[in-house]
């Protein structure tokens, strides 16, 4: 080995110091800031953010707004609020909810059911109704929210499962089955609806579709016996997949509701296509909160804080998407049972609606109209900060800095 003077050595020295202080120099000054970064871009990736990456502004706005309020508060909806309620329907303006408290629910809900199954004419008359009604909500600073009974498309019936009637259509309108290209005709109709409804700004109105809600039960087509989980969960991501990527609608919130068979996450989740595929998290749920006088509070609660769980870590929205007590023959339902149950375990829910009130049932109705004997319970509810109705929202389609 040559051998080396005193100076090389030196130098050697030097540039082994230097190269040591530089190394210090990484360590302190840039990994420090290497690892913030990467520490924020995990957050980021924590963060609720849509399935949908080319998302309306609106819809990420409201879906981000949803998520603040439902850390300290929860929006109150109705179905068919302002379309007809107890004894009316087609009044400008009106509502029963409205009638007692002053204010519009915080979340209407409509249906898609009259987009299929009937005559070109008639759909396109249904889609006016609907426009209007979409477009009137979104400009007072409400919500809609969209259900769908949608009728059976490869057999006679409506969307109710009737025995020797009824087709297993879920097999035959995912891909490969003989209904469907029907299926994709419905959905294009459903599309150019959701393209169309624009709010009084030219923006075009976000809305949550919750589409084969009740998906565990036996009562509708796509329910539970009618079809296997790969052929629903199939039938899910399609749609999904068309409506946003062919059909290119950019102003869904996509919500998956079962009713409340499941006592367990296992079973809430049996059926469930995939984070990648769902906005919300909801549940449907009559059974543990009066229904046929059977009270199940305790039940109720346990299964709100199972999806409430699952939605707070899999970072999706959750809400109590359907329930209610008919005819309320509880005059303090409101307070004692709903608000009671929903202020438990601290859960973060976006909304909770209430089914319809029926024009001419003297029974079949979920809210209050003047004189009920719930309708004082109801103002108190009303009157409670942690529920918002729509008078009292902040603008729900900008970005806001809600604490």
């Amino acid at each position: 080995m040559p051998s080396i003077n005193r100076n090389q050595n030196s130098i050697c020295n030097a540039m082994e110091l230097i190269c040591c202080l530089w190394r210090k120099a990484v360590c302190v000054l840039f990994i420090p800031g290497f690892l913030l970064l990467q520490s924020l871009k995990s957050h980021a990736q924590l963060q609720y953010k849509l399935i949908d990456k080319k998302a309306t502004t609106q819809t990420k706005n409201l879906y981000n707004n949803l998520q603040k309020i439902s850390k300290t508060g929860i929006l109150f909806g109705h179905q068919h609020a302002t379309e007809y309620g107890h004894g009316w329907q087609n009044k400008e303006d009106h509502s029963d909810v409205k009638a007692v408290t002053g204010s519009h629910p915080a979340v209407i809900g409509i249906d898609f059911s009259g987009l299929s199954g009937q005559a070109d004419s008639m759909i396109i008359k249904e889609k006016a109704r609907l426009k209007k009604n979409v477009e009137e909500t979104y400009n007072r600073g409400g919500i809609t929210t969209v259900s769908w009974h949608f009728s059976n498309p490869a057999s006679a019936g409506d969307f109710y499962w009737k025995e020797n009637v009824s087709a297993p259509a879920v097999k035959l309108i995912i891909p490969g089955g003989s209904h469907h290209e029907q299926y994709k005709h419905i959905l294009s109709t459903i599309a150019s609806f959701a393209r169309s409804v624009k709010g009084k700004d030219g923006k075009i109105v976000p809305m949550i579709f919750r589409p084969y809600h009740e998906l565990d039960g036996a009562w509708f087509w796509w329910g539970r016996p009618h079809c296997t989980v790969e052929e629903f969960t199939t039938l899910w991501k399609f749609t999904v997949g068309y409506l946003r990527d062919t059909m290119k609608v950019h102003n869904f919130i996509y919500a998956f509701s079962p009713d409340n068979s499941y006592r367990d996450e296992a079973t809430y989740l049996e059926r469930y296509p995939g984070n990648e595929w769902v906005d919300m998290l909801g549940v449907d749920n009559y059974n543990d909160f009066g229904r046929y006088g059977k009270y199940n509070i305790d039940s109720g609660i346990t299964r709100l804080k199972i999806l409430n769980d699952i939605a707070i870590r899999e970072k999706k929205l959750a809400a109590f998407t359907e329930t209610g007590l008919e005819s309320i023959p509880h005059p303090t339902w409101w307070t004692d049972i709903l608000l009671s149950a929903l202020q438990k375990n601290k859960l973060q829910m976006a909304y909770v609606l209430v089914w319809r009130n029926d024009i001419t049932s003297p029974t079949h109705y979920y809210a209050p109209y003047p004189g009920h004997i719930s309708a004082e319970n109801f103002i108190k509810f009303y009157a409670d900060p942690y529920v918002l109705f729509e008078n009292e929202l902040p603008p729900m389609y900008i970005k806001n800095k809600i604490k």
